[in-house]
């Protein structure tokens, strides 16, 4: 995968496992960043698993769950200290589409990426340590549950969408995560930490070919069963949504369920990139609209709006805190949709974009981040500066015009306790 625009490679080999590993050289780094990621995240709670025909449900959060029981180790002890021993730093994260493990390290590379490729394949659970998760994880839930923002924005996804689960909390609920077993944790391993579902992606000054045959190396020491296909069976809830929480400031956020998510490689960047550009058109700090809204004190300069999705749901969300949430919404409604675009503003943000990617390859961890969440969505992270150059005006336009409809609308508010007439 090479741009010549931007004058960056990144080297992908398909090794016998079906495992993709791809590295970025970037030479003069010192430090080496690696990640070992699945395409396993928090929406993956209906599947057929490989070699039955019948769907299965498992419960809400049993992604995030398995996540944090990879690192204990049969006979005691965690690979955190596995890595801290060899002078590297590791962590790791679920998302709703993805599930990511990491190491970054100055030295002992290869010493390192062993850990890490054995340790995400060699899961360890019993009814012991899965029942002394269950406690950690609940407390990891109650927490989030006291955290506004975190709360504004899981309303909103519980109002825009009827099914989806991603209306769900990524972590799931304190219910949910109650009945989680060793064997259904096993039973989504199997599934979805296979291979060929799988990504080895490293930043740093390494060589493609040193990595590629220790990575065949450590495959090869090691049997899979043959996987088919993974299958995912297919599947405005409420327009406004109400929480009172101890916040010195009503917090907004307002969002719009996208309706023609494009599936997955170019159509899908393509989309996720007329619209990034629409929202910085419309309320970017340098916009009309985000200055007259800051002079009318409605909102401050952390208000934000962003597009992000995934290949079955996208959501636009745009907000802060503001002291008149009623007044902001009426402003938004009535302005966004008749604000004035112009080619003028769209080649200034793309040259930002532009400058943005070309920044990209400077961040090791954001490079990585960035990759394993196209790559996962079949899209090419170097075609970004093809497709970015060739979107119009015009698809700008019909992008607002098709996705900022009342019917897609919500609003998820938190409201000081202080409000509150109880």
């Amino acid at each position: 995968m090479t741009n010549e625009v931007i004058g960056e490679a990144i080297y992908l080999a398909r090794l016998s496992s079906g495992l993709t590993v791809a590295v970025a050289r970037r030479p003069g780094f010192k430090k080496v960043f690696a990640t070992f990621a699945t395409h396993y995240g928090s929406i993956d709670n209906t599947f057929v698993i490989p070699g039955t025909e019948e769907p299965v449900t498992v419960p809400d959060g049993i992604a995030h769950f398995l996540e944090h029981k990879m690192f204990e180790k049969e006979g005691g002890g965690d690979v955190f200290n596995d890595f801290a021993a060899l002078g590297a730093s590791s962590n790791a994260y679920t998302d709703y589409t993805s599930t990511t493990f990491l190491f970054s390290s100055t030295s002992k590379v290869a010493e390192n990426l062993e850990i890490l490729l054995d340790f995400v394949q060699r899961p360890y659970f019993t009814e012991a340590n899965v029942n002394k998760e269950k406690g950690i994880i609940e407390q990891e839930i109650r927490m989030y549950l006291d955290m506004p923002q975190d709360r504004l924005h899981s309303n909103l996804m519980g109002a825009l969408y009827q099914h989806h689960p991603v209306r769900l909390d990524i972590a799931g609920s304190v219910e949910s995560i109650r009945t989680i077993t060793p064997e259904l944790l096993y039973q989504c391993y199997q599934t979805f930490y296979h291979p060929s579902n799988m990504v080895v992606f490293i930043v740093g000054d390494v060589d493609p070919e040193d990595i590629w045959r220790q990575v065949e190396r450590n495959q090869a020491r090691k049997k899979f069963a043959m996987q088919p296909p993974i299958t995912r069976p297919p599947t405005v809830r409420i327009p406004r949504v109400e929480q009172k929480m101890p916040v010195s400031a009503p917090l907004f956020m307002m969002g719009y369920k996208d309706t023609q998510v494009a599936g997955s490689g170019d159509a899908l960047l393509r989309r996720e990139i007329a619209m990034g550009l629409m929202w910085q058109m419309l309320l970017g700090k340098g916009s009309p609209l985000f200055a007259d809204l800051y002079q009318a004190g409605l909102i401050n300069e952390r208000f934000h709006a962003r597009y992000s999705g995934g290949t079955t749901f996208g959501v636009s969300a745009l907000g802060g805190e503001t002291l008149d949430p009623h007044r902001l919404e009426s402003w938004l409604v009535e302005r966004l949709l008749v604000e004035e675009l112009n080619r003028d503003d769209l080649a200034r943000l793309k040259k930002k974009e532009m400058g943005e990617m070309i920044g990209l390859f400077q961040s090791p961890e954001d490079l990585a981040y960035a990759f394993n969440n196209m790559f996962f969505r079949g899209i090419d992270l170097l075609s970004y500066i093809d497709v970015l150059s060739s979107i119009t005006l015009d698809e700008i336009q019909e992008v607002r015009d098709s996705q900022l409809q009342e019917q897609s609308r919500a609003v998820s508010l938190i409201l000081p306790v202080a409000n509150s007439n109880d």
